[in-house]
């Protein structure tokens, strides 16, 4: 299944719904209008259209998430990866660190995630 595409509001507003699943939507509600200055009716409005595409759910009025924040993070960051870097990591991680490089326990972080990669089998 492809990830529903979720713009920057949406975004925001799935934080505060990943930090307090499941939530009652009136408490949704206070939570939007407190860290967005959200109105009542953007917040419902938000939560018709992501249910219309998948990513949440309600019933009897309580919300929670059918996408999780990483598996949100992972579409985003792979589509970001290949619009502007031709999908290429290698060139993502060169502009990336470029002009400020690495510290060496991000080098060792990096090292590590490779050797996992490579030991699951998908290197």
């Amino acid at each position: 299944m492809d990830m529903p595409k979720i713009f920057d509001s949406e975004y925001h507003f799935c934080e505060i719904l990943w930090d307090n699943e499941p939530v009652r939507s009136t408490e949704l509600v206070r939570l939007c209008a407190e860290k967005l200055g959200w109105k009542k009716s953007t917040t419902y409005t938000v939560i018709k259209r992501l249910t219309e595409r998948g990513v949440v759910k309600t019933e009897n009025a309580v919300v929670t998430a059918l996408v999780s924040r990483d598996a949100v993070q992972r579409a985003e960051s792979r589509a970001f990866v290949e619009k502007n870097f031709g999908g290429s990591l290698p060139q993502f991680l060169a502009a990336f660190a470029g002009g400020r490089g690495l510290t060496s326990d991000e080098a060792e972080a990096l090292r590590q995630m490779i050797d996992r990669f490579e030991e699951d089998g998908n290197g």
